[in-house]
């Protein structure tokens, strides 16, 4: 299984972007975004398993999104009111049948001020 991101670009400070992953079939596991700024760990965004029921840490609630469409095999991440402190490479997250690991390859989003 692989799971391919898309939607990043350079969007001005306030702007809004949404970025997507599909994956190459159907995946039963939660779904999740994480992000990797310059010189910094993987920080979790958000996640939303397969009925729909989403998480996100305290400090992600308010201008993150997540949803998912199951027919697509695609997860969503709407990002609102970006922050140049928002720049990193933004990763999709699933396990397999096997609750191996999937990581996409990422996708840059750049926030200028």
């Amino acid at each position: 299984v692989q799971l391919q991101a898309s939607g990043g670009g350079l969007v001005q400070a306030g702007g809004s972007l949404r970025v997507s992953c599909t994956a190459s079939r159907n995946i039963a596991s939660a779904m999740a975004w994480y992000r990797q700024a310059p010189g910094k760990q993987r920080e979790f965004i958000a996640s939303i398993t397969s009925s729909g029921r989403t998480n996100y840490p305290y400090s992600m609630k308010g201008r993150f999104t997540i949803s998912r469409d199951n027919a697509k095999n695609t997860v969503y991440l709407q990002m609102n009111g970006l922050k140049p402190e928002d720049t990193a490479v933004y990763y999709c997250h699933a396990l397999d049948d096997g609750l191996k690991d999937l990581w996409g390859q990422g996708t840059l989003v750049t926030v200028s001020s």
